[in-house]
């Protein structure tokens, strides 16, 4: 990118960048003498990539260094991290982490939280925020202000079927695809038990909406939700249709075609996977529309996507040279690069009216399927559980609205208990996985034992394998397990789970 972003110019001006300064000991700035080029310099970075995107990303630093004017030339280590994990370890160690990576939406906030984030300035935000889909824009933004720069708008769902057991006629509608698949003996895989992020769907198709609300420092502060309405009602009715069918399957895996799904709802990272193991017989398609009441709902999904994060500098230098790179590593021809290479589906407005792109089957549906999507935004880390566990109680009321409405109460009493949780419960740490009998599905209890150390206040009988984590105020938005995976117990024995803190990360340690 040759264009040199006022706002950055304006900071590099203010601390006198043009002359040579005293960066971090990671930088050695070079011919920065020169008042036109007040960014020229080499920088040593760190940089986060999933593995398929690792050579790609060395490949667009490299064309960076020789195709940029300002004299900025990057050395840069590059480390296969997925996006999935990248805000986990990062906030583990932010000062140990890269200085520009990238991530998944839904860790924004608590990267934003715990200082992991170096926003934009007001005038690259506003450009960056014109060129690429609204959606993701607001999934990097807090009131406006973007504090990641968009990459890619691919990380949402749809339909993939078995032309052999499901009619193209029968797509559109969820009884049609129930009736074939049970007629079939094949599985309608739909992560609806198990996932929050795809139990969404049925409430989304019927207008309700969950709108979490933060204040500027990134801080949760309240919650617009109505799954628990008159709508919520209608979708819980079209989910039962599904969760009680012998052939539902509650997963997302395109792999489940071998092990006899005939319709799996996930999304373009399985495209490769689904074509090699269906071959001609691979159908793509929206999600279908259920019907309740004489009434036909089209069903909704998340819009996800993939952001990329520049860390907060003490060389304002070498901070406004990452967010150059930054800006360079998301621009149009970057993003098309990687549609071209890996096939992910551009955040670029340009890119996405590209020919290539709109040609391709699975982009093509996906964004076709957005058009009933609602934007991933903000989302509190307890919401997750809160909400994964909606079908388990649709499924379990029979399908009788009594039932139903218990169900939607249920949900709604934890999201309430959620903004009822004092101080002292929402710094308190607890214990969650595969632990006691549960599934990652109850939080156990912590006590505090020092200044930086909890003990949890059962013992449990763990075998070797199992796998829990800590976390902290029943919610994802912080937790510590080992580095960025689950903790996983070694051996067989009865245990005390400690958790010793230091700073942003901790140790996790079994006592018998």
């Amino acid at each position: 990118m040759k264009k040199v972003l006022a706002i950055v110019l304006a900071l590099v001006m203010v601390f006198g960048l043009a002359a040579c300064g005293n960066g971090g000991g990671n930088t050695t700035p070079q011919n920065n003498t020169a008042d036109d080029k007040p960014l020229a310099g080499t920088y040593k970075i760190k940089v986060w990539a999933a593995e398929n995107n690792q050579d790609l990303t060395k490949k667009q630093i490299d064309d960076f260094n020789k195709t940029n004017d300002m004299g900025i030339v990057i050395e840069a280590t590059v480390e296969p991290v997925s996006e999935a994990d990248a805000g986990t370890n990062m906030i583990t160690d932010i000062e140990a982490g890269p200085d520009i990576y990238w991530f998944a939406q839904d860790q924004f906030a608590r990267l934003v939280n715990a200082g992991a984030l170096d926003k934009l300035g007001t005038g690259a935000s506003k450009t960056v925020a014109e060129a690429n889909d609204p959606g993701v824009v607001a999934a990097g933004s807090i009131n406006g202000q973007l504090w990641a720069y968009p990459a890619t708008s691919d990380n949402g769902y749809f339909m993939y079927y078995d032309k052999s057991v499901v009619p193209e006629a029968d797509v559109k509608s969820l009884e049609k695809i129930i009736a074939d698949c049970e007629a079939a003996k094949k599985y309608f895989a739909f992560e609806a038990q198990t996932s929050a992020w795809y139990l969404a769907s049925w409430f989304f198709g019927t207008g309700c909406k969950s709108e979490w609300e933060m204040d500027n420092d990134g801080k949760y502060t309240g919650v617009k939700d109505d799954f628990n309405s008159a709508n919520g009602l209608i979708a819980a009715k079209g989910m039962y249709k599904l969760v009680s069918s012998p052939f539902h399957l509650s997963s997302s895996k395109g792999a489940e075609f071998e092990s006899g799904a005939a319709v799996v709802v996930t999304g373009m990272w399985d495209y490769d996977v689904v074509q090699k193991i269906l071959g001609d017989n691979m159908g793509v398609a929206e999600l279908p529309s259920f019907e309740v009441d004489g009434k036909q709902y089209h069903l909704g999904s998340f819009n996800g996507c993939k952001l990329v994060g520049v860390k907060p500098q003490t060389d304002p230098k070498k901070g406004a040279a990452l967010h150059q790179l930054a800006q360079y590593l998301t621009d149009y021809d970057r993003q098309m690069e990687r549609f071209n290479t890996l096939s992910w589906g551009p955040a670029n407005l340009k890119a996405q009216s590209d020919d290539k792109v709109k040609a391709n089957p699975g982009l093509a549906t996906l964004f076709a399927q957005n058009a009933y999507s609602q934007p991933q935004g903000q989302i509190h880390g307890s919401w997750w559980d809160i909400g994964k566990v909606i079908a388990d109680d649709v499924k379990a009321s029979g399908g009788t609205e009594e039932g139903l409405k218990k169900a939607l109460q249920n949900y709604q009493d934890k999201i309430d208990a959620l903004f009822a949780m004092s101080e002292e419960e929402k710094n308190a740490w607890t214990v969650i996985g595969a632990v006691a009998g549960s599934n990652w599905d109850k939080d156990f209890e912590m006590k505090k034992e020092g200044e930086n150390v909890w003990k949890s206040v059962d013992k449990f009988d763990l075998k070797a394998g199992d796998e829990f984590k800590c976390r902290q105020g029943k919610n994802w938005d912080v937790s510590i397990g080992n580095g960025g995976d689950n903790y996983k117990v070694e051996a067989d024995g009865t245990y005390t789970i400690v958790l010793t803190l230091s700073g942003d990360s901790g140790t996790i340690t079994l006592e018998k």
